[in-house]
């Protein structure tokens, strides 16, 4: 028996120590939020950083608010892609106040706003967002027959979607439309269906996106941004936000920073500089959407072809 219970009680020290040895941390932990091309980028830096620094790298999934309080506490690493100005106030927050993130100075150029096929604007006379407001045009869009016609103003979580639902209330279409929040990737199931049928769709855009390249779509015109016209306060920082905010002109031209932890500088100094050296050309943004989401390509299949198609660039960020 005792033997036995001898036996026993080593087999279980050794799935202990397994155990422990297998659930060691990793040397970086790359945040990957909910849209293909950020989920491409942070493949494509875990490849970079393992085959330059000998660094272990993990991939952990989280919305845009739990990546920075990871960072801010050193349990993650670096978000890939944060579009400002929909995230200044974590960006304030966590770079300009607590100094535990550092921002990328080397930006990806973004637009962003209420779209239609351009089929639907030709074809429907919805050219710009005062449209919006008018039963008669926007009773195409009322798929379910409930009277409300529906518009797509993002996903859950992403501060682009509070602010639409902020600017539809200042223009006056959330009195018409129906504003549905649901995953991106589904929205762009239905823009690719509609395209294909020849049907009527309106939605948020954004790009660099794959759905530029995928499809014909067109702007909504509006007044130009003024600054003074935006008063933005998000839902994660007061309870009565939408009463408080105030968004009835433009988007103001948006930029994609890749943000890191501030002791990646202390702990790993080459790869910090090799962040801030960091820079992303907006096409390949695009294409990784494209990819990933249209062609359903695997995304590490596709960072490994990018890396091996792009050493140049990759030599730029370790080099310069």
């Amino acid at each position: 028996m005792l033997k036995k219970a001898t036996r026993n009680l080593l087999a279980s020290s050794a799935l202990v120590a397994i155990s422990v040895t297998g659930a060691a941390a990793a040397d970086l932990v790359l945040g990957v939020p909910n849209w293909p091309a950020a989920n491409a980028t942070s493949n494509i830096l875990k490849i970079v950083i393992e085959e330059n620094f000998g660094l272990d790298v993990e991939l952990q999934n989280g919305t845009n608010p739990i990546i920075f309080e990871a960072m801010d506490s050193g349990s993650m690493h670096l978000h890939p892609e944060v579009w400002l100005p929909n995230q200044v106030n974590l960006n304030q927050k966590f770079v300009q106040k607590n100094k535990t993130v550092i921002m990328n100075e080397n930006p990806v150029q973004a637009v962003q706003g209420m779209c239609v096929t351009t089929a639907t604007a030709e074809t429907y006379g919805i050219t710009s967002i005062e449209d919006l407001t008018d039963p008669e045009k926007m009773a195409i869009f009322d798929k379910d027959g409930n009277g409300k016609p529906e518009v797509w103003i993002g996903a859950p979580g992403w501060a682009s979607t509070a602010i639409e639902r902020i600017r539809a209330k200042s223009y006056g279409y959330d009195q018409v439309m129906d504003l549905q929040e649901y995953d991106g990737t589904v929205a762009w199931g239905e823009l690719g269906a509609a395209a294909a049928a020849d049907e009527p769709w309106i939605g948020f855009c954004y790009e660099p996106h794959f759905i530029f390249v995928a499809y014909d779509l067109t702007y909504l015109d509006e007044p130009p941004h003024d600054p003074d016209t935006w008063t933005i306060v998000q839902p994660t920082d007061d309870p009565d936000w939408l009463a408080k905010s105030e968004a009835s002109t433009a988007w103001k031209g948006a930029t994609l920073h890749l943000h890191y932890a501030a002791n990646i500088r202390d702990n790993f100094p080459e790869v910090a500089a090799m962040l801030d050296n960091y820079s992303i050309p907006p096409e390949v943004l695009s294409q990784a959407g494209y990819k990933l989401s249209v062609e359903d390509q695997d995304v590490e299949e596709f960072a490994r072809e990018w890396v091996d198609a792009n050493q140049e660039v990759i030599i730029g960020w370790l080099t310069n």
